[in-house]
Order: structure tokens, then sequence, then C-alpha cells
């Protein structure tokens, strides 16, 4: 059986990141006692090339001090903190090492399956790798069949339970070309799920060196693009709810601005599109939307539209008919055959 090397390397990341600083024989102590030594040594030469690796694979340094005792550290450890997946990938392979290690707690651990990223998240990543443009089969949600055509895969990003792959479309861009709209370059985001084959078109493409994946997600709570500007949203927290989400903010631009009675305000800078609206109403009466009038008008009519659902009879057919269009209508992408951000 190969080494288990990976985590090894996310095992001393994740001490150094714990312990903040440790001599090598503490650290050999720790890794004595842990399950992955098993009783046995850490090697001084050993410890030194996962040093290495570690600095080659995660671009994280370990540095020593010499005038404190030789105490190691992690340089800059807000290089893993503050980046997302290095971050998800120390804390969850330290878990993984931890479960691996002891039997007992295999059962007393639940993870959330996400169903979108056992097939194909492998080979798009490859692609990406490899700036290779592929075909793939995919099936918008509400659409009646699937279409094949390319894509260039420039990012993954998984949100509540689904991957995702954002990539220019050639199809949208050399018509945008043709129209000479700008801008020219169309990117769009499809579900992992709604695709039911890729092939390899033995193409390659340069990726654009003006494309920046926060700034084509800046102000979304999820997948839903908007050209729309950003947007200042105030909410009000009820109870004990502002604990909720002070330990797990709705958006990552939100920012506490006080309190009035029992509510604690949230402020945001936000692009309204309906993942938005869906992730307040998901917290039912816990929260509500003080400013702007049109986003709290908005929020109105969703919900005048929700209690409209349940005024009627359940099973009723023609339940759903003729109900206008909901929000997202000016937020989805072109219509190509197929396509769709959801």
């Amino acid at each position: 059986m190969a080494e288990n090397l990976l985590g090894k390397y996310v095992w001393l990341m994740d001490v150094l990141l714990r312990y903040k600083r440790l001599t090598f024989q503490e650290i050999n102590n720790l890794w004595q006692r842990s399950e992955l030594g098993s009783g046995d040594e850490l090697p001084l030469r050993t410890f030194h090339n996962h040093r290495k690796a570690i600095k080659d694979i995660f671009d994280v340094y370990i540095e020593c001090n010499r005038n404190d005792g030789y105490h190691y550290y992690i340089d800059e450890p807000e290089r893993i903190k503050n980046n997302n997946l290095r971050n998800w990938l120390v804390s969850s392979y330290a878990t993984l090492n931890q479960i691996q290690a002891d039997n007992k707690l295999e059962n007393r651990i639940l993870f959330e399956n996400i169903p979108s990223g056992q097939t194909w998240l492998t080979t798009l990543a490859e692609a990406m790798r490899h700036n290779k443009v592929l075909n793939i089969t995919h099936q918008g949600f509400g659409k009646p069949e699937a279409h094949t055509f390319e894509i260039e895969p420039y990012a993954l990003k998984v949100v509540k339970r689904r991957w995702y792959v954002v990539a220019r479309n050639p199809y949208y861009s050399e018509k945008n070309k043709e129209k000479k709209i700008k801008p020219g370059d169309v990117y769009l985001v499809y579900a992992l799920d709604r695709i039911s084959d890729i092939q390899d078109t033995g193409k390659t493409f340069k990726m654009k060196k003006d494309f920046d994946i926060d700034q084509f997600f800046e102000g979304c709570c999820g997948v839903i693009t908007s050209d729309e500007p950003v947007q200042r949203i105030v909410i009000a927290a009820y109870e004990g709810f502002a604990d909720y989400l002070r330990t797990l903010p709705l958006h990552e631009s939100q920012h506490e601005i006080g309190g009035e009675g029992n509510a604690t305000l949230f402020e945001y800078a936000l692009k309204p599109t309906l993942d938005f609206y869906l992730s307040v109403l998901a917290h039912g009466d816990q929260i509500e939307v003080l400013e702007p009038e049109e986003v709290r008008e908005e929020m109105r009519r969703q919900i005048q539209q929700l209690l409209s659902l349940y005024s009627q009879e359940a099973g009723n057919p023609d339940k759903g008919q003729d109900r206008p269009l909901t929000c997202a209508a000016s937020n989805l992408p072109p219509h190509y055959p197929g396509t769709n951000s959801r």
C-alpha cells in the first residue's frame, strides 16, 4: 500500500495551525501519539522533506525561528485560513485522517453527500489544468431535452450540495463577436448533475486574461449572476438568530451595524438575485429585509405568491398555472439550447 503522504502533509500543517509554534521534538512527540505515527519517530530528514513538499504542493512555508529555541511555524497562516480551497482541504483531510485511524469514529461522523461531484469533477479539473475544450451534453432544468455543445472550462464552484462549472461558451462568444456586442466573451454556469456526457474535442483554448472569478460572482449569494450593480441591503435578525448569522454569514460581505430592540441589523453588498431571495425565505420569520424598498417589495411579492400557492387545495392540477415570472427572470443567462445557470 502506498504511503499516505498527502495525509502526513495535511497533519503537519494542521498541527502547526493549532499549536502555532513547536520545536521539532514537540512535533515528533505529537507524531508518535497520532494514529498516523503509530508510535514511530518522525525522522528529521523526513520532516524536512515534508516541509519542502508542503511548499511545492500547497505554497505554504514552514519556517524555523532559530533565535527562539528553533521553533517551527507556518509563515503567513492566513494564506491557508483565507483561501477557501486550502482551508477546506486541511480541515477535511485532518478529520479524514482521524476517522481512518480510529474505526470507532467511522459511524459517528456524518457528511452531506454531493451527488454531482463523483462523475465529472476529476474530468473537468483535468481539462481545466490542460485548457482543453470539451463537448458536454447538458440538459438545463426545465428543458425538454439535452443538447451537446462546446465549453471552455474556467472554474469550479460548489454551492448547496451542487458542483458547478463556470465556462466560456464559444457559441455565444462568436455570436457576440459577429454582432459586435461588448463584452464579447460569454461565461455561463452549468450544474454538473445536469451533464450526461463529456467528450474531449482534442482542441485547447487560452484563458482570457481579463476573466476574474471573484469579479464574476461579485455580490452573488449563489451561482446566479447579474449585470445589475451591487446594492446596499439591510436585514434585521430577530432574537437569537443574530448569533446564527454571526457564525454562518448569509454572504461574505455581511457586516453588523447595530441593533434595535430585539433585532440586530446586518448590512450587505449584494446583487438581489433569486439565490438571495431564496436564502432569505429559507430563514422564515427569523430575518427581515428592511432596505432598500424595492428589494423589500420583491420579498413581499415572493411571500404573497408563496401564500397563494398554499391557499389552494392540495394536489390541484391547475396549481402553478399562469403564475407570474419570478424575480429570477432578469438574472438568468441567455438561452442557448440546453444551457442554464441552474
